[in-house]
């Protein structure tokens, strides 16, 4: 494994042991997630189709699972059909708990998907916050007169996540979860609406890198007052809107 030396300021030292603090890492295992965030763009153990069922249950488990099979399949109508099945399914259900036949309790953890952690919902909700901040930041130049390229409007608009990769779907099913309680409101007729918030493609490795843009620019900006102090100015868009292209096509 290679060693890689990086000379960084005390305060940022600091701010990285705690972290590492919170989630119970040492300082090494912590950046060195971080890298590997950045490198594979958030998406490191999370493209698999794996089965998440247990490959097997205790006595009790078992058992309080095969009774509320049992009390379902007594309550559903005769002429069930929807996604709980009928009476007949649902004794099945039960007698593969009762009998322990290992081999069929994936069914019972069908639709039951690896969590999305934590880390990944806040780069969810980043990604929503930093196009909310540039949609708002393009509003006010331009009503002040300024002529912001149709390219930069285009390069700063959420496209979603792509539909079609089990990774980028969770993610856009969090953000339609968010923006359904009410949040970023701004995205609802994309999110909720025809499109479903799908990019039909890959949208992660883009967006990783405009955030990455946009935190440097934060970062670095010279602080502002006032109540619209979070806005970008023209030439902050540009940048975060320029990272949307990849380096090799720049």
């Amino acid at each position: 494994m290679a060693t890689i030396t990086v000379r960084i300021d005390d305060s940022v030292r600091d701010a990285l042991q705690a972290k590492a603090a919170e989630g119970r890492q040492t300082l090494s295992d912590f950046v060195r997630d971080r890298l590997q965030d950045s490198v594979f763009t958030y998406r490191e153990g999370n493209e698999s189709n794996r089965d998440v069922g247990p490959d097997t249950l205790s006595a009790l488990d078992r058992h309080k699972l095969a009774l509320l099979h049992r009390i379902l399949g007594r309550v559903l109508p005769e002429d069930a059909g929807d996604v709980d099945g009928d009476k007949k399914y649902q004794l099945e259900r039960a007698e593969v708990l009762e009998q322990g036949f290992t081999k069929e309790y994936s069914t019972e953890f069908y639709g039951i998907r690896d969590e999305l952690s934590a880390h990944h919902c806040d780069f969810v909700m980043d990604v929503l916050d930093m196009f909310r901040i540039a949609l708002y930041s393009i509003a006010e130049l331009q009503q002040n007169g300024v002529v912001i390229e149709e390219s930069i409007q285009r390069a700063l608009k959420f496209n979603g996540f792509d539909h079609n990769d089990q990774f980028e779907s969770q993610m856009s099913d969090y953000a339609n979860f968010l923006v359904s309680a009410g949040k970023w409101r701004e995205q609802e007729d994309f999110i909720l609406g025809p499109e479903k918030g799908n990019s039909h493609y890959q949208a992660m490795p883009v967006y990783s890198r405009m955030l990455t843009e946009y935190r440097e620019v934060k970062q670095h900006r010279t602080r502002k007052s006032g109540l619209k102090s979070y806005l970008l100015d023209e030439n902050e868009l540009k940048q975060i809107a320029g990272a949307a292209v990849h380096p090799s096509n720049r």
